[in-house]
């Protein structure tokens, strides 16, 4: 999952090496944290979080088959 986020924030991004991504693992649990420069906040948010639900639900959607829930927290 980590790699799957890191690859789409890279692309939505004008400064690809100041993204971060860890991942802490609690259980069944992944909290998956998002690093990005403070100028290309916006671009990951996007409108309204639309860009944010969007990886968000991509992010589900793939972990849906390893029976673990993943939330992305951008930071």
């Amino acid at each position: 999952m980590k790699e799957l986020v890191e690859v789409v924030a890279k692309a939505l991004v004008d400064n690809p090496d100041e993204v971060t991504v860890t991942e802490k693992v609690e259980g069944r649990n992944i909290v998956i944290e998002l690093h990005v420069a403070a100028s290309d906040m916006g671009k990951v948010i996007g409108k309204q979080g639309r860009i944010a639900k969007a990886i968000r639900t991509v992010v589900k959607a793939a972990s849906f088959k390893d029976n673990t829930r993943v939330d992305v927290e951008i930071i």
